[in-house]
């Protein structure tokens, strides 16, 4: 008997996807007729829809969004404006569909974003998104091609979604899709081969733009399609296939380099045509405002595409100052991130705000944005992070000779550990003086003598000094409100004396204010 000729031709991936679902189908579509009928849980379109609605609650107004916003992101108040209206308007519509009250004809309000790198884009997005509750998925538009071969299936976004939100359909049909680097797809003339990652792609994700069901595996999936396979055998019940991407909200964002260039050639024509004086825009912010849909078809952008894009928002540029409250204000800041890191080895790490200053600075000539924080505390930190757990020193102070010169810096901790303990003792003073004023709305002010007396003594007494200032001080409050009310002075001096002595000091000078209350044109003592 002859045996079956082979043939040495690959199959192609039609033939051996096929064979492969044959095989699935054989081996065990079989088994799972044989496994005794039992009841799935329920997982049809109506009740989901329905366990949608009754999950899914979205009450927040424009500011409470953007008063969430500004804890983590510094700056950019009209995006963030924006974003939350859009938000809104989105989701208010998402949760009157879940309970069956969607509205017709409804326009999606896909944004998006334009400005440099490190601005906060991101950031804005994910804080977001979870905030109100919704998966959220990030992606590059540079890795994507038209036919998912050389690059990725934009397909794939909305699967992910599916995967963040634990494969349930209802909840990844109302998640936020995150596009960045758009920019990068605008179709430009060449002979370069960027049709394949431009206008073809920006025509797949206007598919998922308006409304498409996309497949929940993959075709390319094999492993997706035995797990699908599998998941039917065991519970008896095929899951939803599909996902429909008409509530996904699509936010894309990029840098645009050469859009202002389009849109100032636009505006200098408009005006010469009108005999009008053109209106100076100062800004590359100003001008980019000013974007029309018709700049973005002449940037590369097809007019089907950037038309389901209409809320249109540019980021601004950070400069030192911003950067400076990132670092100081911001719930995400750096700074938290390394007080962490260093926490794990025992070793508190002290900000002054001189520090954090020159830090911003630093980051500032990076021109990369908040990136740059990242890039100019890695090289601070990076040989303080190897030596310093291995050593005595438990505090340290990042001050501006540290971030100008961590090297030498970091010698002199190593040298004299009390030495460090010395500033880090000094910083926390201030710190104490600065908590005071803003929790009391009274300024006082330690002379040199008093930190000297402070540091020491904490040192001698093995306690720290922020312990120490609230146990020393800790009538002073009452004391000096009384003082503020009776006389209206409102800055008090804590010298050598004051430390060594808080309850004698303080009861002088509260009869003294009453002195004062009783002869007004008396100056103060104090």
């Amino acid at each position: 008997m002859m045996k079956p000729v082979r043939s040495n031709s690959p199959l192609t991936p039609e033939e051996f996807q096929r064979q492969l679902s044959d095989f699935v189908r054989q081996h065990f579509q079989s088994r799972a007729a044989q496994q005794p009928e039992t009841q799935p849980a329920d997982t049809g379109d109506e009740s989901g829809a329905r366990s949608g609605a009754d999950r899914f609650q979205f009450n927040y107004k424009p500011r409470d969004i953007k008063a969430f916003l500004d804890r983590f992101v510094i700056r950019q108040d009209e995006a963030k404006k924006v974003l939350s209206v859009a938000l809104c308007d989105h989701y208010h519509h998402v949760r009157l569909a879940l309970e069956g009250k969607e509205t017709p004809h409804y326009a999606k309000q896909n944004v998006i974003l334009i400005g440099p790198t490190g601005v906060g884009k991101t950031f804005l997005i994910r804080s977001a998104a979870e905030l109100i509750g919704v998966p959220f998925v990030k992606a590059d538009a540079t890795k994507f091609s038209e036919t998912g071969y050389v690059g990725g299936d934009v397909e794939d976004m909305v699967r992910d979604l599916l995967r963040l939100a634990d494969n349930d359909i209802t909840r990844a049909q109302y998640g936020i899709i995150y596009i960045d680097e758009i920019d990068k797809i605008a179709a430009a003339s060449t002979a370069s081969g960027r049709d394949v990652s431009g206008r073809g792609v920006q025509t797949n994700l206007l598919k998922l733009m308006e409304e498409t069901e996309v497949p929940a595996r993959s075709p390319n999936d094999i492993a997706g399609q035995i797990q699908a396979m599998m998941d039917m055998t065991q519970r008896g019940r095929k899951a939803p296939s599909t996902i429909n991407t008409k509530h996904i909200l699509f936010i894309v964002s990029g840098a645009f380099d050469g859009l202002e260039k389009i849109v100032r050639k636009r505006l200098r024509e408009a005006a010469i045509g009108f005999a009008a004086k053109e209106q100076p825009l100062e800004t590359p912010e100003e001008v980019l405002n000013a974007a029309q849909t018709q700049d973005f078809i002449e940037f590369g952008f097809e007019p089907e595409f950037i038309g389901r894009l209409p809320v249109r928002v540019v980021c601004h540029a950070l400069n030192t100052d911003d950067l400076y409250m990132i670092l100081k204000n911001s719930e995400g800041s750096i700074i938290r991130q390394y007080e962490q890191d260093f926490a794990a080895y025992g070793i508190e790490v002290l900000f002054s705000d001189e520090g954090l200053r020159r830090i911003a600075e630093r980051a500032s000539e990076e021109k990369t944005g908040a990136r740059g924080l990242m890039t100019v505390c890695e090289r601070v930190f990076r040989d303080i992070k190897f030596e310093l757990p291995s050593t005595a020193v438990k505090r340290f102070v990042v001050t501006p000779e540290l971030v100008d010169n961590p090297v030498a810096e970091l010698a002199k901790m190593l040298a004299d550990p009390n030495l460090e303990e010395k500033a880090v003792a000094r910083q926390v003073v201030e710190e104490f003086a600065r908590r005071f004023r803003e929790a009391h709305g009274i300024e006082i002010r330690f002379t040199e003598a008093a930190t000297e007396r402070l540091v020491a003594e904490a040192i001698e007494k093995k306690q720290s000094v922020r312990d120490l200032c609230a146990t020393r001080f800790k009538d002073f409050q009452f004391g000096l409100k009384l003082i503020v009310q009776n006389s209206g002075q409102k800055s008090f001096v804590i010298d050598r004396d004051t430390v060594e002595a808080p309850d004698r000091v303080l009861s002088d000078w509260v009869v003294a204010s009453y002195r004062r209350s009783d002869h007004p044109d008396k100056q103060p003592d104090n």
